[in-house]
């Protein structure tokens, strides 16, 4: 077990920006709420996977919501605390550890934002990386339930949902979150420390923070920010230009839209259109997919490598779109059948953007 502060948390949510494939909601606003509970707490504790007992309760705490609402409604922790107690307070017992639902943007760090409830936080996650809906977790492949689920909203509406299965809890539980105003904060799919350690993606969070770190250290060494990235995590170049056209909007629940890209450099004269549902989805040079989910599509910015999620690209940016595979759970025939392209509407099977990157070198 180690304890996060605020320098560790600021590589953790650089990272998680990166992990989070375009979506997952803003990262900084999720580390505005943990910074906030570390400074009135202190450190928090966060253990490794391993370390979880077999009869532990963990459970999920994360937001729900459209990115491009959550940069101007921001959640709030006590929100998040108030969704920890209430469903303990409707399975009549007490969680010992919190984890994120997802390693990439918001959720990433969502947990750390519990600190005051004193719960370690699990080095682990239900995807390795960010997706557009809440059954789109490991557990889920191993018949884990979302539900009981509790909710609670900026107003202090507070619910509990039970559903006959993940999808369910999906469509029901994004369908408060609009009537609430785009913003909700939950607990979700509890479970034992056994199951925790069957499930989940073992050090989601200490891979964020290696990303974050890697990026953190390239740009004080002047070195390509890009490119260590990269490196950090298997990744590869798919395009780099100039951002000339976004298309996005809030739709059901989430951001949606496309960016188009005119290329530069050693992709002049191409173009790369990606579509996004809150995360990438699909990118797309010149007419052919180059990559698709369940791996992770990320823009940075050229020259700082920062990260650029599908809410905040803009006109005139300047981008280096990279791909960095999946983890192992999504390449699975379960794991594809679950959030792989033919999941998103996309009539076609999944090759692993590494492949593809040297079949269309």
């Amino acid at each position: 077990m180690r304890y996060i502060d605020e320098a560790a948390l600021a590589d953790i949510t650089i990272g998680s920006t990166i992990l989070g494939a375009g979506g997952g909601g803003d990262p900084y606003v999720g580390m505005l709420l943990a910074r906030e509970a570390i400074r009135e707490h202190g450190p928090v504790a966060m253990c490794d996977l391993d370390e979880v007992p077999d009869d532990a309760r963990v459970v999920f705490i994360a937001g729900m919501g459209a990115p491009g609402v959550l940069v101007e409604k921001l959640p709030r922790s006590v929100d998040a605390v108030a969704a920890l107690r209430e469903l303990e307070a409707y399975v009549g017992y007490k969680f010992t550890h919190v984890a994120p639902a997802e390693a990439g943007g918001l959720n990433a760090v969502t947990p750390f934002s519990t600190a005051g409830a004193g719960l370690p936080v699990v080095d682990a996650d239900g995807m390795g990386r960010a997706f557009p809906a809440l059954e789109l977790v490991t557990p889920t492949l191993y018949g884990g339930k979302a539900t009981p689920l509790a909710m609670v909203d900026e107003h202090d509406n507070r619910m509990v949902i039970n559903t006959s299965d993940n999808t369910w809890a999906e469509n029901l539980a994004r369908a408060a979150t609009l009537t609430s105003g785009c913003v909700t904060m939950m607990a979700l799919y509890p479970m034992t420390g056994r199951q925790a350690k069957d499930w989940l993606v073992k050090g989601a969070l200490s891979l964020a923070e290696r990303i974050g770190r890697t990026l953190r250290e390239a740009r004080a060494a002047h070195e390509p920010p890009v490119e260590a990235v990269m490196r950090a995590n298997s990744g590869v170049s798919l395009f780099e230009g100039k951002v000339t056209e976004v298309d996005r909007r809030n739709e059901g629940g989430w951001t949606i839209g496309e960016a188009v890209i005119e290329g530069s450099g050693a992709y002049a004269g191409s173009s790369m259109t990606l579509h996004f549902q809150n995360e990438h989805l699909a990118a797309v040079r010149d007419g052919q997919i180059v990559a698709t989910v369940p791996d992770l599509i990320m823009a940075l910015a050229v020259d700082s490598g920062e990260p650029i999620p599908a809410e905040e690209i803009r006109y005139g940016y300047r981008v280096a779109v990279i791909g960095m595979p999946c983890d192992w759970h999504w390449r699975t025939p379960e794991g594809l059948a679950l959030s792989g392209p033919r999941r998103f509407g996309y009539d076609m099977d999944f090759v692993g953007v590494e492949e593809r990157a040297v079949t269309s070198a």
